[in-house]
């Protein structure tokens, strides 16, 4: 039989689209430095489960990097490497350019904040000798999801002399961990004819936090007492300091590698460190000083909808690339109108058991690496930049040639729902930008699964557009 292709199987080679398994178009050695290269990515996921850990992480590691606190007022050479922390939640990294800034820097932009229950601001309360803490739930979540799960409590506590303690209890071992309780089956006959949507109810998210009631006297609300007191020596708070705290509850299970290739890693917080932490590390790896400035920015409430100063509707990264721009007698419009932006946040990966959601033709699929997400929004593509087809082909010859495994890929069927990012905010800036992003499987649930090659390829195509 002969081994030569036909016609067809020529033509079809030459003009049809073969989106292919990362495990197909890399070797073996480069398979291995993908899986080690998440190694460092589930230690981060594991340290990291809030903004502020997300940012606390990041500077130490820029400071190692030899990144130092940028400076307004100084004018940077070449090669300088500065780091700009925003209140304690966002994170500003820059390599700078051998090109002027007038020529435009090339962004990286994800997001460190994920979905959580925050606690209220007066949240522990007993009822019937059982104590629990209130909490309003951060972001896009199936409430059911977050019931009968060990979850950790992280955050700071700002105490009436202006004294801030920093809170991490149920991530060591040892120590406690806290859960919110469900109903058992025999009982949940009522709860069960609920909508899905009011299955849980946000105010039936109460975090069990102790039953053992204070017991040298007698009195109401002793087992709240007990708590106090527990809290009051172990961190030197009283009641009054919940109201000037932020605490977030979050999943205690620790990252773990999925299926029997390990060839996944599930755990909290995907969405969207794992677009983070390659990011980061790409502009750790650039070697000397780019020909543009490379700058990567790692900012918090995305999942709100990015309000708030350390969210990209504010100006604060507009105010840093300005800062630049003055110390070369520019404006800030000018760096910002020649800036290009990789909007870096995930997509949903396809899932053959609930495929009816999703386009087959145009979705994302977990090991065929990065996906270049055009627009997000809902609709008609509302509230979205939609990013032009020039920009799109740029980035797709950057990839391309830099060897970058990439799909592109839209967030679900047109009228089953959809999000959005940061990339409009990036937009309204005059900046050519584009999502992209790995692909999720179980996005906004406790525990997310991603593929160890997509991870791998993130970081890499980041890498390749710092170089471009």
């Amino acid at each position: 039989m002969s081994n030569e292709k036909t016609q067809v199987e020529l033509l079809k080679e030459e003009l049809f689209m073969d989106n292919e398994h990362t495990a197909k178009v890399i070797d073996d050695a480069e398979m291995a430095v993908a899986f080690e290269f998440c190694e460092g990515y589930k230690k981060f996921l594991n340290s990291c489960k809030t903004e502020r850990e997300a940012a606390a992480f990041t500077v130490a590691v820029a400071k190692e990097n030899g990144f130092e606190e940028f400076d307004n007022t100084k004018k940077y050479n070449a090669g300088d490497k500065i780091y700009y922390l925003n209140r304690g939640k966002a994170v500003i990294l820059a390599v700078m350019g051998k090109k002027s800034v007038g020529e435009g820097v090339r962004i990286a932009a994800a997001h460190i904040d994920s979905p959580r229950l925050d606690l209220k601001p007066n949240p522990l309360y007993e009822d019937t000798d059982i104590a629990l803490f209130k909490t309003h739930y951060y972001g896009g979540v199936k409430k059911y999801q977050w019931v009968t799960i060990p979850l950790s409590l992280h955050g700071v506590v700002v105490k009436k002399d202006g004294s801030v303690v920093n809170v991490n209890i149920g991530e060591n071992e040892g120590d406690p961990q806290f859960v919110i309780t469900d109903l058992l089956p025999h009982l949940a006959a009522s709860q069960m004819e609920r909508k899905p949507r009011e299955l849980i109810k946000g105010e039936e998210l109460n975090i069990l936090v102790g039953s053992l009631p204070f017991k040298s006297d007698s009195g109401s609300e002793l087992v709240k007492l007990n708590i106090m007191k527990i809290l009051n020596e172990k961190y030197g708070i009283v009641e009054r300091d919940f109201l000037t705290a932020e605490l977030e509850a979050v999943p205690a299970m620790p990252v773990s590698d999925i299926g029997f290739d390990r060839s996944m890693i599930g755990g909290y917080g995907h969405d969207d460190r794992v677009c983070a932490y390659p990011a980061m590390q790409a502009i750790f790896e650039l070697d000397g000083a780019p020909e543009y400035t490379a700058v990567t920015v790692l900012t918090d409430k995305e999942e709100t909808g990015s309000d708030g100063n350390t969210g990209l509707q504010s100006d604060y990264l507009r105010y840093f690339l300005a800062d630049l721009g003055r110390a070369e007698n520019l404006m800030g419009r000018d760096v910002l109108s020649k800036s290009k932006c990789l909007s870096a946040d995930v997509n949903a990966a396809f899932d053959p058991t609930f495929a009816h959601v999703l386009d087959k033709m145009n979705c994302a699929y977990i090991n065929k690496g990065i996906v270049v997400t055009k627009y997000t929004g809902s609709g008609g593509k509302g509230g979205t930049s939609d990013a032009s087809a020039e920009y799109v082909g740029e980035v797709a010859r950057i990839f391309d040639n830099g060897g970058v495994n990439w799909q592109l890929g839209e967030l679900g069927k047109v009228d089953e729902g959809g999000g959005g990012t940061v990339a409009k905010y990036i937009a309204n800036m005059n900046v050519d930008v584009v999502d992209v992003g790995v692909p999720v499987l179980s996005m906004h649930a406790p525990f997310e699964v991603v593929s160890k090659l997509d991870v791998y390829m993130a970081k890499k195509a980041f890498l390749k557009f710092f170089e471009a």
